[in-house]
């Protein structure tokens, strides 16, 4: 769609710039008419086309796991729209999580997962914990949740 763009408007100033008679300038306005009609469609359809990220459960929980364990849970991410979902950064809520994703963008349809990973070695109790995903979808930010209730060994 670009080229064809930048060829139409490389039409019209060659137009414009190469002629100067009356008929030709009412030709330059047609194909001027024409450049305005594509470029209105290409910006409307690209505000139409985003990437939707969708995960397919949300929040998990451990239940119970004894102080000291490495936990790991994997969330499964669609992406739903039109254009390439990109996952920018995660944000945790506390140093005992990491999160591990792929970098690389996930096309329209395409399925990934993310990795969250909970070190219990420094908790205790009832833990809620929220990961944030940044990502140039539609929908961002998006949480995914996790809970588990840490007891001594």
């Amino acid at each position: 769609m670009r080229s064809n763009l930048n060829r139409l408007l490389q039409q019209v100033v060659k137009i414009h710039t190469t002629y100067l008679n009356p008929l030709s300038s009412a030709v330059g306005i047609f194909y001027f008419r024409e450049f305005l009609i594509i470029v209105l469609l290409f910006f409307s359809i690209r505000s139409f086309s985003q990437p939707i990220l969708k995960i397919s459960e949300p929040r998990h929980n451990f239940g119970t796991v004894q102080r000291g364990e490495l936990l790991s849970c994997d969330f499964e991410i669609t992406n739903s729209g039109t254009m390439p979902l990109i996952i920018q950064n995660a944000e945790v809520s506390c140093s005992c999580t990491e999160v591990e994703f792929s970098k690389q963008p996930l096309l329209p349809g395409q399925k990934s997962v993310v990795r969250v990973l909970f070190n219990t070695k420094t908790v205790y109790g009832r833990q809620d914990r929220v990961v944030i995903l940044q990502s140039n979808a539609k929908n961002s930010p998006n949480k995914l949740r996790y809970k588990a209730n840490v007891t001594e060994k």
